[in-house]
């Protein structure tokens, strides 16, 4: 899956991932990472997610990584922020207050760069990525953060029901992905209401990973 994948759905408007309130299992399991006021906490591929009004509004500071710069811009003018902009390598960084987003390929983006990081909250990362980026992707994860703890919310279905993404990332892939750096904990289901993309039976799971 390339760049331009994601670009396109942005400038198309096919942002369905994009939800209209923040995750319902953000707000139930954040907690169980148990951050101290002010804790920094890193979202991948982070598009405008209302997840960040909602980590924002808790006191917590938020650093975004996201391909879309359109998607960055709408982000900021609907918190009603105006960010700083600079370079940093090949990103760009925007910056207001307590938000900072990297924009262009995460894959560019270092642990020099990101900075440390108490947490990571992936809600809409790893199941935007195909299988055979998701390996990648992970360890990419591990290292930026200095294996920081994480809550991923991933999506279970039939694979041969729905295209996707988002993609099915169950049980095992899950411990095949983090299980040599993290102990994994599930910590909540629940079924998508009418189905993924209304077409198919899927569940949504919350998972905790917290360092070996």
């Amino acid at each position: 899956m390339n760049p331009e994948f994601w670009q396109e759905k942005w400038q198309k408007r096919e942002i369905a991932f994009h939800q209209a309130a923040a995750n319902p299992l953000l707000v139930s399991c954040f907690n169980q990472l148990q951050l101290v006021p002010g804790a920094r906490v890193f979202l991948p591929l982070c598009g405008k997610s209302l997840d960040i009004h909602w980590l924002l509004a808790q006191g917590y500071q938020v650093v975004g990584a996201e391909l879309s710069e359109m998607a960055v811009q709408e982000l900021f003018a609907e918190l009603g922020l105006v960010p700083t902009i600079s370079s940093a390598g090949n990103l760009q960084h925007y910056h207001a207050a307590e938000l900072e987003v990297f924009v262009g390929d995460i894959f560019q983006l270092s642990q020099a760069t990101l900075g440390q990081v108490a947490a990571i909250y992936d809600r809409a990362a790893l199941v935007a990525l195909p299988a055979e980026m998701r390996q990648r992707y992970a360890k990419h994860l591990v290292a930026i953060s200095q294996c920081a703890p994480q809550l991923v919310i991933c999506f279970e279905y039939d694979q041969a029901q729905l295209a996707g993404p988002p993609f099915s990332v169950n049980s095992e892939e899950m411990h095949n992905l983090y299980s040599n750096a993290y102990q994994l904990n599930c910590l909540a289901e629940l079924e998508v209401p009418g189905g993924l993309k209304k077409k198919c039976q899927a569940t949504e799971l919350a998972w905790l990973l917290n360092q070996r």
